[in-house]
């Protein structure tokens, strides 16, 4: 299966150059027209695969990818979490020393606002996940132009080009001096 996945890709590649055009993005309303038939759920991915700028954009290898990324991530987050309780409930707070007493309680507030940080990385996880159902993952969600592929590797999770993330955080500097 992973076999003729890579190969439908390859050809589809392969296609695009002999032609010598390149695909424009349809955009999210074309993405979300294929409906539950681009699922990326049913597509086995190859070994090392990696989105190209030479594929169609958001096509179903590059979603499946994505998804498997963002899952890997969750689980990982979540396996934290679940370390970190498991931790703090097994702590010794009764030390007769009050230098260890105070540490073990240092720590454990930092492991707490840790924690705190990666709920809201894990609620971002299934914001995209939910983007990647609907059909609207890799667009940008205010100028609905496709987000740079290296931007999504780098952050799975961006909901915002980069040209509308560097307007965003100019808009958050101006109106943070007010």
């Amino acid at each position: 299966m992973a076999e003729a996945s890579k190969k439908t890709a390859q050809t589809g590649s392969k296609a695009k150059k002999a032609s010598g055009k390149t695909a424009k993005p349809a955009g999210k309303s074309a993405a979300k027209s294929l409906g539950k038939s681009a699922t990326p759920e049913a597509i086995l991915l190859p070994e090392g695969y990696r989105p190209t700028d030479d594929e169609e954009f958001m096509n179903p290898m590059q979603l499946a990818y994505f998804r498997n990324k963002l899952e890997i991530w969750r689980a990982e987050l979540l396996n934290e979490a679940t370390e970190t309780i498991t931790d703090l409930s097994q702590e010794n707070l009764h030390r007769p020393d009050q230098m260890d007493r105070a540490q073990i309680e240092s720590n454990a507030a930092i492991d707490l606002r840790t924690r705190d940080r990666e709920r809201k990385l894990l609620q971002k996880i299934e914001a995209a996940l939910r983007r990647i159902e609907d059909g609207s993952y890799g667009y940008c969600v205010e100028t609905d132009e496709p987000i740079n592929l290296r931007r999504l590797e780098a952050r799975p999770i961006a909901s915002l080009s980069l040209h509308a993330q560097e307007q965003h955080e100019r808009n958050e500097r101006i109106h943070r001096d007010d």
